[in-house]
């Protein structure tokens, strides 16, 4: 059996097995670099070399959130659960039609927040540790099902960059998409990707009515946990801090965008991390002498994060070093070569395992773009249907690989009180409410574009 393929079955079928995510992708590597023959030692030598990628991306989110526990100390989300636990009509308002609103407010918050962070402040998840914890008692009060949450940030953050051609949304149509295409022998003079996305948006958007209108309606009760975001005192807020903090918020959004905007090889969410947090100290609002004891709890509510990503980009360069994606994606072209609807369904399924192993669609696509677009052209595919086609098999997998930033920044800001399982409570419901519509949706694409 093909490496790639059986080691992605393999690293799945341990995480929902509840066997920890870090082991279920170091077994996942083990199993794909001996089963492609790379030995033992190679197998460790191509998992360590990719280990130092995903140091890099640990390290910005344990800065991050060591600045988003220093916000959380300035006193400003206890403001924010304050109102929003008024206009509910108290602590324990969970029912009402301020709560509804509250509760609707929160999800149309999360997917805008999503949007806005892939195309206008192109930030990517680092929102979700400042924005989704000091929400958590406000959640807890009005009995919100977190599942429904996660799939509200996954949808914004993935619709948002295979669709808008905006930010990352660029990056990945034109700059990834369309290229790697057009590198490919293919001639797409007139064909927008935006309207070949259509339908593949559109069927994520099917998804997310279903999670939050069907799946995920019925109120889910959690403990009431205490903690830095959600621990309510009688000391009074000083208004100087909160404003330092909103000072110190607005400088890092804005570095981290400036960064991006100019294409620099500097990181934007460390660079911005930074900044934030030594404005944070300079202004007062962490003493020096509690700042170690802030820091370090805003580091270990982010360690476990940090952890899978590096465990991860070891995996993904196990995955690439084995030799055996391209062979899984030519095997499956030349097997259901003589059918346009099988060979599409195939290709899109392809697409999603590789995605799952890699756990990056930015990094599918290249990968499968050279084999599939003759394919496609052999078939009769149009352009237009191909950059469907493609488009959908790389974006395909990003929701619910459980390697994927964009299932681990759910997890990271919904778990900060310990309720919420990466696997049952994100991986799972973002995999079945947007992978498989997303997976119709190519496929019609495909066919009728």
């Amino acid at each position: 059996m093909n490496a790639v393929l059986l080691s992605v079955i393999v690293m799945l079928v341990l995480s929902v097995a509840r066997v920890h995510v870090v082991i279920s992708l170091f077994v996942a590597a083990l199993l794909a670099g001996l089963t492609a023959g790379m030995g033992l030692e190679g197998t460790m030598v191509a998992f360590q070399d990719g280990l130092s990628g995903g140091a890099r991306i640990a390290l910005s989110y344990a800065l991050l959130g060591a600045f988003a526990m220093a916000v959380a100390h300035s006193g400003l989300p206890r403001l924010l659960a304050d109102w929003l636990i008024g206009r509910t009509g108290g602590s324990d308002g969970a029912s009402g039609r301020a709560a509804r609103w509250t509760r609707w407010g929160i999800l149309g918050g999360t997917v805008a927040m999503g949007v806005m962070a892939e195309n206008v402040i192109p930030i990517h998840i680092a929102f979700i540790p400042l924005l989704i914890p000091p929400l958590i008692g406000v959640m807890t009060a009005l009995r919100m099902d977190r599942r429904a949450v996660a799939c509200a940030i996954t949808f914004g953050v993935v619709t948002a960059y295979m669709f808008l051609p905006v930010g990352f949304g660029r990056i990945y149509l034109h700059d990834i998409l369309l290229k790697n295409i057009e590198d490919a022998g293919m001639d797409l003079t007139g064909v927008s990707p935006v309207s070949a996305m259509a339908i593949p948006a559109a069927s994520m958007l099917v998804g997310l009515l279903i999670a939050l209108f069907f799946s995920y309606r019925r109120p889910r009760d959690y403990a009431v946990v205490d903690g830095e975001f959600s621990r309510r005192t009688d000391e009074p807020v000083e208004m100087r801090k909160v404003w330092a903090a909103v000072v110190a918020l607005v400088a890092c959004f804005v570095i981290q965008t400036w960064l991006t905007l100019i294409g620099t090889e500097a990181d934007p969410l460390l660079v911005g991390s930074l900044v934030g947090l030594c404005l944070l100290l300079f202004m007062r609002v962490v003493p020096w002498a509690r700042a170690d004891d802030v820091f370090t709890g805003g580091m270990k509510m982010m360690s476990l994060i940090g952890l899978i990503m590096i465990t991860a980009q070891g995996y993904a360069s196990v995955l690439k070093a084995s030799g055996d994606i391209d062979p899984l994606v030519q095997h499956t072209a030349d097997l259901f070569a003589g059918s346009r609807l099988v060979a599409s369904l195939a290709m899109l399924l392809v697409g999603l395992v590789i995605t799952m192993g890699i756990g990056s669609s930015f990094s599918t696509l290249p990968i499968i773009s050279a084999i599939y677009v003759p394919l496609c052209a052999s078939l009769g595919f149009s352009p237009l249907a191909t950059v469907a086609l493609i488009g959908t098999a790389g974006a395909l997998g990003d929701a619910g690989s459980p390697a994927s930033d964009s299932t681990l920044g759910p997890t990271t800001g919904l778990n900060v009180d310990g309720q919420h399982d990466h696997i049952r409570d994100t991986v799972i419901p973002t995999f079945l409410h947007f992978n498989v519509p997303l997976l119709v949706g190519g496929w019609l694409a495909s066919m009728v574009l």
